[in-house]
């Protein structure tokens, strides 16, 4: 004999049983016990919530007779009376449910109120139950306004929804609406407890969490897959075999992740999901669970309290939330929800969720990529304040800019990286590269190839000049940027340019990266102007204000 499915044999059949909708149960039982009855009621809600539940309650409701056949309508049906059997046995003639996703045309709507028009056969009322009713078209809602209205005195309307926001605004106007709600976890942990122990299965309550999670909100779903899990662990459901089972993640995985984001450890990050992915983890849940963790080490910060002991990883969260600052919770938050829909754009999840964790360990605040900040050239100078900024009582000032001409120190830089040429314009000898790339008329990707080469042969011809440069970025020298680029130095020399790419680490620097060095000395040039201004270090002293490191720029 096959066995009944849980979300069927355990589909509430009075209020009573009905679990996490107390709001809804508390208006509909009063309204039934005073007889203060509407003709029209309208179910929102996402799936699994208990909508048709709820309207099969309400069809036995309005229709018990008692068990001796005397009954009048009450907020708890006795479930004996024919018409209680026949409504859970799906065979009461005067209990009508109708789905508007296969059913939606004005036709099968113009069926239905027409057959409305007659007495119940065997009930007191006839209910008409239209399931996602939002999925009927604009001529069949408008072929129901009349008669959704002002029904006959016999009979019901229980229209049920996923998504409220299609319905006409004249449907909703002739309904009482409740908004039922998404199951919380500890409330799903709670009734599968009841469940199990009902069915005398083993269970660890990690695993139900673990199952409640998954559900997101559904009960009905939450069922669904506690069915799954006895099967697949054949015995105890435990944790181990519900991850296994729904692909999960170990909170383990997500803890050693933040620990190695701490210890801007990149080679354990890398292994951590290599270990994920031959272990065939979902990495969007991964991320999903991720950001989760967050959010709790985040409200840890805030309001210790909120974590509860009964938690599994209740003192990792309280260790992690030691250990990360503010400002990095929220950054890796920002990060790890931002990045969920990005999955599907990368070459494959574990590429994508791999470049998530870099991500977090590049951008971490203070971090300068993951590596050490660079010392100042000068010794003597007074430090440059790192730490992040104290709140001041005062409004803050500006962030400070400094004004700088170019260093001596950068013009030492630039010349010293500089190659020895002979002038710009002589085809004859071996130009000065660097100088030659700054002056020709290019931008874009041209000139991004441009700044990113250097010389490595000169060859001076009749026939023109074949010139052959290196360049650490061959992503660079597609055919259409080394065709523009030879163009524009044959119009500079007046005679044809041949270029010949070879790809490979550059002896000397290119443009680009004395371009770098340049700014990296003017900018640490102006951060010590900052450090040592009068006003600046006064501010610190009074007010206890820090300067942001990386903040200070030259102009």
């Amino acid at each position: 004999m096959t066995a009944l499915a849980l979300a069927r044999s355990w589909r509430p059949k009075t209020f009573s049983q009905l679990v996490g909708q107390d709001h809804v149960v508390k208006a509909l039982t009063h309204a039934l016990d005073q007889g203060r009855l509407h003709h029209a009621w309208l179910f929102t809600g996402t799936r699994g919530v208990g909508k048709t539940t709820i309207a099969r309650i309400m069809a036995k409701a309005l229709n018990c007779t008692g068990t001796d056949g005397s009954g009048k309508m009450t907020s708890e049906p006795c479930g004996k009376c024919p018409a209680c059997m026949e409504i859970d046995a799906g065979r009461f003639v005067d209990y009508i449910e109708m789905d508007a996703a296969s059913n939606r045309g004005v036709d099968d709507i113009a069926a239905l109120l027409e057959k409305a028009a007659y007495a119940p056969s065997n009930g007191r009322y006839k209910v008409y139950m239209i399931d996602e009713v939002h999925m009927l078209t604009n001529h069949a809602f408008n072929a129901m306004l009349k008669t959704l209205e002002e029904p006959p005195e016999h009979v019901k309307f229980i229209l049920a929804t996923t998504d409220p926001q299609k319905i006409p605004v004249t449907i909703l106007s002739r309904c009482l609406q409740f908004n039922l709600k998404q199951m919380p976890v500890p409330l799903i942990v709670e009734h599968l407890e009841t469940v199990l122990a009902a069915e005398k299965v083993e269970y660890e309550v990690n695993a139900l969490r673990v199952l409640a999670k998954a559900a997101q909100g559904s009960m009905r779903d939450a069922l669904s897959l506690t069915d799954q899990a006895i099967a697949y662990a054949a015995g105890k459901v435990t944790e181990e075999s519900v991850r296994g089972m729904l692909g999960t993640l170990d909170d383990a995985y997500l803890i050693r992740i933040l620990d190695c984001l701490i210890a801007k450890d990149g080679a354990s990050l890398l292994a951590v999901a290599n270990e994920m992915g031959e272990r065939s983890m979902s990495f969007s849940l991964a991320l999903q669970d991720l950001s989760s963790l967050l959010q709790k080490i985040a409200a840890a910060q805030v309001v210790p309290e909120s974590v509860l002991d009964d938690w599994p990883e209740a003192g990792e969260i309280r260790r992690l939330a030691t250990q990360l600052t503010k400002e990095e919770a929220q950054l890796f938050y920002q990060i790890t929800i931002t990045s969920r829909p990005d999955l599907s754009l990368a070459p494959d999840e574990q590429t994508g969720f791999a470049m998530t964790l870099l991500r977090m360990l590049a951008f971490r605040p203070g971090s300068g990529g993951g590596g050490s900040a660079p010392a100042p050239s000068n010794p003597s100078a007074p430090p440059v304040n790192t730490a992040r900024p104290a709140a001041a009582p005062a409004a803050r000032a500006p962030t400070p800019v400094a004004k700088t001409a170019v260093p001596a120190a950068s013009k030492s830089v630039a010349s010293a990286l500089a190659p020895a040429a002979t002038p710009v314009g002589n085809a004859t000898e071996r130009p000065d590269w660097h100088g030659l790339m700054r002056q020709l008329p290019v931008k874009g990707l041209v000139q991004q190839l441009a700044f990113q080469t250097e010389l490595q042969d000169w060859n001076d011809s009749a026939a023109g000049v074949r010139a052959t440069i290196v360049t650490p970025m061959p992503q660079l020298a597609s055919e259409a940027s080394v065709a523009r680029l030879a163009d524009a130095l044959t119009a500079h020399f007046g005679k044809p340019v041949k270029i010949v790419i070879e790809k490979g680490e550059v002896e000397g620097k290119t443009v680009a990266k004395v371009d770098a060095q340049i700014h990296q000395e003017k900018r640490m040039n102006a951060e010590q102007m900052i450090a040592a201004d009068p006003f600046i270090q006064q501010l610190e002293k009074e007010f206890g204000a820090k300067v942001v490191g990386g903040s200070v720029k030259p102009l």
